[in-house]
């Protein structure tokens, strides 16, 4: 990192008139990843400061959610690097086994290919390829975005290094007992033909049927409901309360299952709702997570009834058609058997999909290895509780808890060949092997390597030190781990962060990979809905920093969010973001154009006036507040806090308030213009973290030196002047109500009126030449008549119309108006009076005359008012 060194500040010319972000952004982020600004060194003796990128897919392309992420952690790291921290935002992508595998079959069907025409090494040495030509969009596009991430260190969850830490882990886990092999039901995709992880099964709402059949015949029958007819064939009993009465007389008993030849037992089981449905329900331990754990309580024997891709397999009119079809058959063969004892169609009920490839998941009985998250589980409860980690908003630990405390044994095998393969080996009489890092598997006849892979989220659990070069104890191991903060979304709370939790406590000798965790909400449209191509409201990012730039779309997304809530955007916000950089540009220009500047010390503060007090105190007050807001993650509270003090106080007060003593010139002059600078530096070093394309290039101009990215943050100066504050608050209010007079008199903002300024004896004095040049007063001249005079704080304004509006047009005017209000408010009130119209109006309508009622009232104060202050003749 080389040093931030002084040079000649630049004149206002180096600034173009307007601000184009096209051409600043990309040149500007390539200046800084050549410099080296945003590496860090693990051999450095500056406290560490580290956040790990929640690891994109290679699959994947920059959305709002990444945008929005990525602001946040880009706004936290590039402050803690200004504060002096070794600062270390490490890249990477997640090899994203399912979605990556897809893409790569996809392309081999249009060769006409299978990856099993391939073979198994063949089509991972094709994904490696693909990867190269084709993964890692993303990582441009987070360069678009100004991400300051280390690019030296950038990871891949197949790399090498991260291949030996998976492996590494999984024997330490297998030795350890906490990992096994079982038949257990998974999430199951029939078209990728793997199982799937909770966070990859997306549940909609789909049009199904409610079937209710009866098994048995007589009195010893029963009705069962069910949404998948074409599972029955699989049912080993039927399940009821033990305590319900309907049901006393069949418990233990045998009942005919339709269509089969077999009978099946009814047990009771308190699993059961008695109050749902008939009470009753069919038990396939094969096929569904409930069911399999009444069978395991009951010892009901498993029947698989369809194979991987949900073909049924039983033997018999049903076998080898799809799910869907042998539900519309097997209901058939019901109804005419007269089993069908009602049919309720369409029967909307949510149904969980493929979030890869949009297929219906099955509830499958599978044999897979798993993980035994119990001891796990409880660390990672325990390091929130005692408060060595701390989650970001409070009310989040709630979920996490509610989850962690209840985990269950988590599927960690994938059926693919794209990822990190088992390291397990069997051999030809029935032995099993786990080999670690540099072991030799073993070899022989009959031996052969475990064909699944490790689910994507085993690997991207160990981000936190696997990056860092765990299990080798590396410098940057030693200096950044444990990280200092995780920012991620609420909706990966259990998927990822607590896999990392369980994962960092277990292998790092009990220490958490993160002090903090910070969950942020989702990017939803302006109407608060999910964005979604389906929904046609989906935004790609780009398009919006091509159209207005990426400080425009960061301040947005800062602006929106408040912890843990979800973010709703909308054009219209990123472009009020545009004029906000706009207005940041033009207002450093005229700054620099007046001669502000950063050279040399402050005056002493007995020399400046009320105005230069007044503005260091609020930048005091200001810098301070955003201290303590960036500490406490509030980015919504933070911008806002910033956005208004740069356009309300800075630019449309301070800056206006100066315009006349610039003109005036002299030391005043020396000495706000010095002011001003010190002002706009400390500001827009605040505003870098959140908009640094915009900022670095404003205050390099200002300050001449090399870049804000590597320039103290600033500190609160302590400086408070409460008499300053309260003196121009004064003067604040007397300006703004001059200047609603004058547009309640219709007045053109620029238009110029002769005025005579009663100010002696209030602190409003030495402000009468900025006072004039706002209020565009004009001295009052010969024949200066008061024809409008205005008591404020202690002060008189006292106004001559005459030659600049029409008193008789404008009173006849504002009476019309006024007659219009009393008559609105009549009629208002002769509703509200009226009982009869009171007791049948809905109430949504009277609230809405209640509300006209209160606009008439209003309307007739404000006119009132108006004419009074009207000249007089």
């Amino acid at each position: 990192m080389t040093e931030n060194s002084q040079q000649t500040p630049a004149p206002a010319s180096a600034l173009p008139t307007q601000y184009t972000p096209a051409d600043v952004e990309g040149p500007l982020y390539e200046r800084w990843v050549e410099r080296g600004y945003f590496e860090a060194d693990a051999t450095s003796e500056k406290p560490p400061y580290t956040i790990v990128i929640p690891p994109p897919n290679v699959t994947g392309s920059l959305h709002l959610g990444h945008a929005f992420e990525h602001t946040l952690i880009d706004a936290l790291t590039r402050r803690k690097r200004m504060q002096g921290h070794e600062t270390l935002w490490q890249p990477g992508m997640d090899h994203a086994g399912i979605a990556t595998q897809n893409k790569v079959e996809q392309q081999l069907a249009g060769e006409g290919l299978s990856r099993h025409d391939l073979g198994r090494e063949a089509f991972v040495e094709r994904v490696w390829q693909w990867k190269e030509e084709f993964g890692g969009k993303i990582l441009g596009q987070m360069r678009r975005l100004g991400d300051g991430v280390d690019w030296s260190r950038q990871r891949f969850t197949m790399d090498e290094g991260l291949s030996q830490a998976v492996q590494t882990i999984f024997k330490k886990l297998y030795d350890d007992e906490l990992i096994y092999r079982a038949e257990r039901i998974i999430n199951w995709c029939p078209r990728c033909l793997t199982a799937i992880s909770d966070i990859e099964v997306e549940y909609q709402d789909d049009d199904g049927e409610l079937v209710s059949m009866r098994y048995g015949d007589g009195e010893e029958s029963i009705v069962v409901a069910t949404t998948r007819a074409e599972t029955m064939l699989g049912d080993t009993a039927v399940a009821v309360h033990p305590d319900d009465e309907r049901y006393q007389h069949l418990i233990g008993k045998l009942i005919k299952l339709p269509l089969t030849g077999r009978s099946i037992p009814v047990v009771a089981d308190a699993h059961v709702d008695p109050e749902f449905g008939t009470g009753a329900v069919k038990v396939t331990p094969a096929h569904d997570p409930n069911d399999f754990e009444i069978g395991r309580r009951h010892d009901l024997p498993t029947l698989t009834v369809m194979n991987e891709r949900a073909i049924l397999t039983v033997p018999g009119p049903f076998e080898g058609l799809d799910r869907f079809e042998a539900r519309a058959a097997i209901v058939a063969a019901l109804r005419e058997e007269g089993r069908i004892v009602a049919e309720k169609r369409p029967y909307v009920h949510s149904v969980g999909h493929c979030s890869r490839c949009g297929t219906a998941v099955e509830p499958r009985l599978s044999m897979q290895w798993w993980v035994k998250v119990g001891p796990l589980a409880e660390a990672a409860s325990g390091a929130v509780r005692d408060g060595r980690v701390t989650i970001h908003p409070r009310e989040m630990e709630k979920r996490y808890f509610d989850w962690v405390d209840n985990l269950h044994d988590w599927c960690i095998s994938r059926q693919l060949w794209w990822g990190h393969r088992i390291p397990v080996w069997y051999g030809p009489d029935g032995e099993t092997v786990c080999v670690g890092p540099g072991e030799e598997p073993p070899s022989g006849e009959g031996w052969h390597q475990e064909t699944d892979v490790l689910d994507t989220w085993f690997s991207s659990g160990l981000w936190p030190f696997s990056t860092l070069g765990w299990p080798e104890q590396t410098a940057s191991v030693a200096k950044f781990y444990p990280n200092s903060v995780l920012v991620t979304g609420y909706d990966i709370l259990f998927f990822w962060v607590v896999r990392m939790m369980m994962f960092g406590l277990y292998a790092m000798d009990g220490t958490p990979p993160f002090s903090e965790i910070v969950l942020h909400g989702m990017v939803r449209d302006q109407n608060g809905k999910k964005m979604s191509k389906s929904f046609g409201n989906a935004v790609d990012p780009l398009d919006w920093m091509d159209k207005y730039g990426s400080d425009a779309l960061r301040f947005t997304l800062a602006r929106g969010a408040n912890p843990g809530v979800d973010v709703p955007i909308g054009e219209e916000w990123v472009q009020g973001s545009r004029n906000f950089t706009n207005k940041l540009w033009n207002a450093t220009r005229f700054a620099l154009m007046n001669g502000a500047t950063v050279e040399g010390a402050l005056p002493p503060a007995e020399r400046l006036s009320a105005t230069d007090r007044w503005i260091l105190t609020r930048l005091g007050e200001v810098t301070a507040q955003a201290d303590a807001l960036y500490d406490d993650y509030q980015f919504a509270k933070l911008s806002d806090l910033l956005f208004h003090f740069a356009w309300d106080e800075v630019f449309d007060w301070y800056v206006e308030l100066a315009k006349s003593v610039f003109q005036a010139g002299g030391q005043p002059a020396e000495d706000a213009r010095r002011v001003l600078g010190e002002v706009l530096d400390v500001t827009l070093r605040l505003l870098h973290p959140i908009v640094p394309f915009v900022t670095e290039t404003l205050w390099t101009t200002l300050t001449g030196r090399e870049s804000i990215v590597v320039t103290d943050w600033p500190k609160d100066s302590g400086f408070r002047d409460a008499a300053a504050e309260a003196e121009i608050a004064t003067l604040q209010r007397v300006i703004t109500e001059v200047r609603r007079f004058r547009g309640d008199q219709g007045l053109q903002p620029g238009q110029r009126v002769p005025a005579r300024l009663h100010l002696d004896g209030t602190p409003l004095a030495p402000h009468e030449p900025a006072i004039r040049q706002l209020l565009r007063l004009q001295p009052e001249g010969e024949g200066f008549t008061a024809t409008a005079t205005l008591p404020v704080e202690g002060a008189e304004v006292a106004l001559d119309l005459s030659g600049t509006i029409d008193v008789a047009a404008e009173r006849k005017r504002l009476t019309k108006d006024l007659a219009a209000a009393e008559k609105e408010k009549a009629q208002a009130e002769g509703k509200l009076g009226n009982e009869a119209f009171l007791g049948k109006a809905p109430e949504p309508v009277v609230e809405k005359i209640r509300g006209r009622l209160r606009k008439a009232e209003e309307d007739i104060v404000r006119l009132t008012g108006q004419l009074e202050k009207l000249p007089q003749g």
